[in-house]
């Protein structure tokens, strides 16, 4: 009479120990087999500089364009703030349609950040999304030669000299930036510019406007730049 109740007691204790024994193994267990591998890369991960070719290009076979550069941050591969800074320029005489000339000078910038969108971000190409806020402050001489009216004879010529004008404007930008060789990079990038404020006094749309280019052309741009990678 007294194996029985032995027996149902050794078999309790033996269950209870398997029980405990479960509970510790298999939380370890399955963290091990579910455990997801830390990315060890460190936030910051150096920054490049860049140059511009298509302003200078602009600017040397054209009347107008800029000289720009950039500054951007590499955090972590997938985020990177960015400062774009330039010098632009134009001197267009004697406009066909309007008879016009037109010439300014000045400095912009713009601020913003490029998203990396590639699904493995740890390697030297990139894709890339980005919105910019960008802003100029700029002094305008426009003038058309004096020649008289055909019919009443006076004079049609006019001439505004160091009109203080200025202009904020927003960029969506769509890029890609590829490893050429070692640390030098090329890259592309095209942007759609949307202007937020802006100030031309008498002048109305002015011709050209530092950073943002001509006022009656398309919303669109583009830049072609040389990368190096730091």
């Amino acid at each position: 009479m007294t194996l029985r109740p032995n027996i149902s007691t050794y078999i309790s204790r033996s269950a209870c120990s398997l029980l405990l024994l479960l509970l510790a193994v298999l939380p370890a267990q399955a963290q091990k087999l579910f455990r997801l591998e830390k990315d060890t890369i460190p936030l910051m991960r150096g920054f490049q500089v860049s140059f511009d070719l298509v302003g200078a290009a602009q600017m040397m076979f054209g009347d107008y364009g800029q000289y720009e550069g950039a500054f951007r941050l590499n955090l972590h591969d997938q985020w990177f703030p960015i400062v774009e800074i330039g010098y632009g320029k134009a001197n267009h005489e004697e406009d066909i349609v309007t008879g016009l000339a037109y010439k300014t000078s000045a400095p912009y910038f713009r601020v913003g950040v490029d998203f990396n969108l590639l699904k493995k971000k740890h390697q030297s190409n990139r894709l890339f999304a980005g919105l910019r806020y960008a802003h100029t402050s700029y002094k305008v001489d426009a003038w058309r030669r004096d020649f008289p009216d055909p019919v009443w004879q006076f004079s049609t010529g006019f001439g505004v000299r160091d009109a203080a004008c200025y202009q904020h404007w927003a960029e969506i930008v769509v890029g890609l930036d590829a490893q050429i060789w070692g640390p030098a990079h090329l890259g592309w990038s095209v942007r759609y510019r949307q202007r937020l404020a802006h100030s031309e006094g008498d002048l109305g749309n002015t011709w050209y406007v530092p950073g943002y280019g001509l006022q009656d052309t398309s919303n669109l741009g583009a830049t072609f730049n040389v990368i190096i990678d730091i």
